[in-house]
Protein backbone atom coordinates (compact mmCIF):
# COMPACT_ATOMS: atom_id res chain seq x y z
CA UNK A 1 0.00 0.00 0.00
CA UNK A 2 2.97 2.55 0.44
CA UNK A 3 4.30 1.67 -2.31
CA UNK A 4 1.23 2.87 -4.90
CA UNK A 5 0.79 5.98 -2.24
CA UNK A 6 3.69 6.98 -2.84
CA UNK A 7 3.80 6.41 -6.63
CA UNK A 8 0.68 7.58 -6.74
CA UNK A 9 1.64 11.07 -4.81
CA UNK A 10 5.02 11.42 -7.08
CA UNK A 11 3.12 10.67 -10.44
CA UNK A 12 0.19 13.04 -9.40
CA UNK A 13 2.49 15.80 -8.98
CA UNK A 14 4.28 15.39 -12.22
CA UNK A 15 1.21 15.23 -14.30
CA UNK A 16 -0.48 18.30 -12.54
CA UNK A 17 2.71 20.77 -12.48
CA UNK A 18 3.05 19.52 -15.88
CA UNK A 19 0.01 20.33 -17.34
CA UNK A 20 -1.58 23.61 -15.25
CA UNK A 21 2.15 24.94 -14.71
CA UNK A 22 4.48 24.22 -17.43
CA UNK A 23 1.23 23.96 -19.62
CA UNK A 24 2.24 20.39 -22.02
CA UNK A 25 -0.83 19.18 -23.40
CA UNK A 26 -2.99 16.21 -22.03
CA UNK A 27 -1.08 13.08 -23.30
CA UNK A 28 2.40 14.54 -22.62
CA UNK A 29 1.46 15.54 -19.04
CA UNK A 30 0.07 12.51 -18.66
CA UNK A 31 2.16 10.08 -20.06
CA UNK A 32 5.05 11.92 -18.05
CA UNK A 33 3.45 10.93 -14.96
CA UNK A 34 3.90 6.89 -16.11
CA UNK A 35 7.49 7.30 -17.79
CA UNK A 36 8.70 8.77 -14.64
CA UNK A 37 6.43 7.00 -12.12
CA UNK A 38 6.58 3.32 -13.77
CA UNK A 39 10.86 3.53 -12.95
CA UNK A 40 10.48 3.66 -9.43
CA UNK A 41 7.20 1.27 -9.81
CA UNK A 42 9.01 -1.21 -11.37
CA UNK A 43 11.55 -1.78 -8.71
CA UNK A 44 9.50 -1.25 -5.51
CA UNK A 45 6.31 -3.36 -6.90
CA UNK A 46 9.16 -6.12 -8.18
CA UNK A 47 10.66 -6.42 -4.77
CA UNK A 48 8.25 -5.50 -2.26
CA UNK A 49 4.33 -5.63 -3.31
CA UNK A 50 4.48 -8.93 -4.98
CA UNK A 51 8.28 -10.75 -4.05
CA UNK A 52 9.45 -11.47 -7.73
CA UNK A 53 12.82 -12.75 -7.56
CA UNK A 54 12.98 -14.06 -10.66
CA UNK A 55 16.27 -12.88 -12.69
CA UNK A 56 16.08 -11.24 -16.78
CA UNK A 57 14.20 -8.85 -18.89
CA UNK A 58 11.23 -11.53 -19.07
CA UNK A 59 9.50 -9.05 -16.15
CA UNK A 60 10.39 -5.69 -17.47
CA UNK A 61 9.03 -6.05 -20.47
CA UNK A 62 6.11 -7.60 -19.05
CA UNK A 63 5.94 -4.36 -16.65
CA UNK A 64 6.17 -1.99 -19.94
CA UNK A 65 3.97 -4.04 -21.78
CA UNK A 66 1.39 -3.82 -19.11
CA UNK A 67 2.28 -0.18 -18.10
CA UNK A 68 1.65 1.08 -22.04
CA UNK A 69 -1.57 -1.22 -21.93
CA UNK A 70 -3.53 0.25 -19.09
CA UNK A 71 -1.91 3.78 -20.00
CA UNK A 72 -3.97 3.60 -23.39
CA UNK A 73 -6.88 2.39 -22.14
CA UNK A 74 -7.22 4.82 -19.12
CA UNK A 75 -6.73 7.45 -20.50
CA UNK A 76 -7.87 7.10 -23.98
CA UNK A 77 -11.20 6.66 -22.49
CA UNK A 78 -11.14 9.13 -19.88
CA UNK A 79 -10.59 12.29 -22.52
CA UNK A 80 -13.59 11.61 -24.50
CA UNK A 81 -15.59 10.32 -21.63
CA UNK A 82 -15.29 13.05 -19.23
CA UNK A 83 -15.59 15.54 -22.53
CA UNK A 84 -18.82 13.94 -23.24
CA UNK A 85 -19.81 14.70 -19.71
CA UNK A 86 -18.68 18.02 -19.09
CA UNK A 87 -19.37 19.36 -22.28
CA UNK A 88 -20.44 22.82 -20.96
CA UNK A 89 -16.92 23.42 -18.96
CA UNK A 90 -13.54 24.58 -20.81
CA UNK A 91 -10.94 22.50 -21.87
CA UNK A 92 -9.07 23.01 -19.03
CA UNK A 93 -11.53 21.17 -16.33
CA UNK A 94 -12.18 18.35 -18.84
CA UNK A 95 -8.81 17.58 -18.81
CA UNK A 96 -7.52 18.28 -15.48
CA UNK A 97 -10.93 15.75 -14.60
CA UNK A 98 -9.94 13.33 -17.05
CA UNK A 99 -6.41 12.99 -15.97
CA UNK A 100 -7.72 12.28 -12.67
CA UNK A 101 -10.20 9.81 -13.53
CA UNK A 102 -7.76 8.28 -15.99
CA UNK A 103 -5.36 7.74 -13.19
CA UNK A 104 -8.20 5.84 -10.93
CA UNK A 105 -9.02 3.96 -14.01
CA UNK A 106 -5.01 3.28 -14.55
CA UNK A 107 -4.78 2.17 -10.89
CA UNK A 108 -6.77 -0.58 -10.89
CA UNK A 109 -6.33 -1.46 -14.42
CA UNK A 110 -2.70 -1.13 -13.43
CA UNK A 111 -2.64 -3.35 -10.33
CA UNK A 112 -4.37 -6.08 -12.02
CA UNK A 113 -2.25 -6.39 -14.84
CA UNK A 114 0.94 -6.26 -12.28
CA UNK A 115 -0.88 -8.66 -10.24
CA UNK A 116 -1.74 -11.40 -12.96
CA UNK A 117 0.99 -10.63 -15.69
CA UNK A 118 3.74 -8.34 -15.28
CA UNK A 119 4.58 -10.23 -11.75
CA UNK A 120 2.98 -13.38 -12.02
CA UNK A 121 4.89 -16.28 -10.91
CA UNK A 122 5.85 -19.23 -12.61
Amino acid sequence: MIVGVINTIVGTTIMFVFYNVLHLNYWISSASNYFFGSICSYLLNKHFTFHYHEKGWYSLLRFTLNILVCYLIAYGIAKPLMHWILIDYNKVIQENISMLFGMCFFIILNYLGQRFFAFKKR
